[in-house]
């Protein structure tokens, strides 16, 4: 007998502006930045899957969601520019009290490589766990807040390497 399985999520688009602050000496997007449009890319979906027109569960907002750990990849240089940034995104793993959001930070169509190509910037991975405010603790997740997080499931960040 076959098993077959769900399919995946296709990832969330977001589109993030860069701010000129954002450029180093070197004059492209600083590495910490990366982690600031992330978390830009994060709100905008978060407030689409779980506030707005998505199937989601608002109390997984309403009770807390902290950041546990970040791993990133650059895959090249960020030059500051006026197009924002297309953070593709998509949760890659949900847990008992956490889950994981996988990016890649990429162009948005319209904006062009000059080998016609995408050019990916970076692939990045955010662990998030489940907390509550009131008790100053993490939390387990509801059954309901799962359903809501399997309809954004993919497949584990892209990295070329993983930390083992």
């Amino acid at each position: 007998m076959t098993q077959t399985s769900e399919p995946k999520a296709r990832p969330y688009a977001a589109q993030v502006s860069l701010r000129w602050s954002d450029m180093d000496a070197y004059a492209h997007i600083n590495n910490v930045q990366f982690l600031r449009l992330l978390e830009d890319a994060r709100v905008i979906a978060f407030r689409d899957w779980f506030d707005g027109g998505g199937a989601g569960d608002k109390s997984l907002l309403d009770e807390g969601v902290l950041v546990s750990r970040h791993e990133i990849e650059y895959r090249r240089p960020l030059g500051f520019r006026h197009e924002p940034v297309e953070i593709q995104m998509w949760v890659s793993r949900v847990g008992g009290a956490g889950f994981d959001v996988a990016y890649i930070v990429t162009d948005p169509d319209g904006v062009d490589a000059p080998d016609g190509e995408r050019r990916v910037y970076a692939v990045a991975e955010t662990e998030l766990a489940l907390y509550d405010f009131t008790s100053e603790s993490p939390r387990r997740m509801r059954p309901e807040e799962r359903a809501s997080l399997r309809t954004h499931e993919g497949e584990p960040a892209p990295f070329r390497r993983r930390r083992r």
